[in-house]
């Protein structure tokens, strides 16, 4: 039998067969990849939201005054020093500001500098607001003494006297997903505190 006559008579049952293979395979795919997609299509949205909760979180912490005094302290706006404050500024939200403003300065969002408070409350200090179900924030606040030109670094650290740069570090978790954020935050203005 010849090439030409070959060609007439169509397919062989095993080309058929390796075809419908092949094309199976392929179809497969195509069906995962969609189904997939379709499956973590709500996925960029759930991130969408969780930077932006991020964002307003670390933009909250970042506007809050950085005194040497707390802001109920009489010498807020003339202070040189924490020494010159009544009330020195401290880690955490001071139990003279329960009626004010829970969290009146940069850091106040920790009890202690290095670990993670969990953010459970809005800026006028009510539970259950600040977040929609699903999401948890955390606010890790460090002294942190790398800001600045080799030579002319700003010091800092964990005291008082000593706190001028803040690396603040906020985590909003989305299921087993999460967005993380990172600024700083420099003491340079000292006597500047929000007008009530």
């Amino acid at each position: 039998m010849s090439v030409k006559a070959r060609w007439r008579h169509g397919l062989t049952m095993v080309e058929l067969v390796i075809f419908i293979v092949v094309v199976s395979i392929g179809v497969i795919g195509i069906l995962q990849v969609i189904t997939l997609n379709t499956r973590n299509s709500a996925d960029p949205m759930r991130r969408k939201q969780a930077l932006a909760i991020a964002e307003s979180l670390i933009e909250e912490v970042r506007l809050a005054s950085f005194t040497y005094c707390d802001i109920a302290d009489p010498n807020v706006t003339t202070a040189s020093s924490p020494s010159a404050c009544t009330t020195p500024e401290v880690v955490g939200p001071e139990l003279a500001n329960n009626n004010i403003r829970p969290f009146d300065n940069v850091n106040d969002y920790v009890s202690q500098l290095g670990t993670a408070q969990t953010y459970t409350t809005d800026v006028a200090g009510v539970a259950g607001v600040a977040f929609p179900a699903g999401y948890t924030a955390t606010v890790t606040i460090n002294a942190d003494a790398t800001l600045g030109p080799v030579g002319a670094k700003l010091a800092s650290d964990g005291s008082s006297a000593n706190m001028n740069v803040l690396r603040i570090t906020v985590t909003v978790t989305y299921g087993s997903d999460s967005v993380v954020l990172e600024t700083y935050r420099t003491r340079y203005a000292p006597n500047s505190v929000p007008v009530s």
